[in-house]
């Protein structure tokens, strides 16, 4: 499955340690794209996974995270407006 997550965690004091662990659970499952977006491709079980481990940091009052799924990569359109910063970029 395709998926793109984005999240926005709020900056108080337990904030502040909870972003970095939030970045990266995410950084481990799926593509840095920017700021707190990311993209891959995930087994349901490995979406599953992900869930369970942002629900460990995350506050459910404050916090939030927002997945966006297709069956598959090709079934979505992506378009850069301005400055095209591909993540894939960095490999030789």
């Amino acid at each position: 499955m395709y998926v793109i997550l984005v999240y926005d965690i709020k900056l108080d004091e337990k904030g502040k340690r909870v972003l970095p662990k939030v970045y990266k659970i995410c950084k481990k499952y799926l593509i840095h794209i920017q700021n707190s977006v990311f993209e891959g491709e995930l087994s349901k079980s490995q979406i599953f996974q992900l869930k369970r481990e942002l629900s460990v940091h995350t506050r459910d009052d404050l916090d939030s995270i927002i997945v966006f799924s297709s069956r598959e990569k090709r079934w979505l359109d992506k378009e850069f407006w301005a400055l095209k910063d591909d993540a894939t970029s960095n490999f030789l």
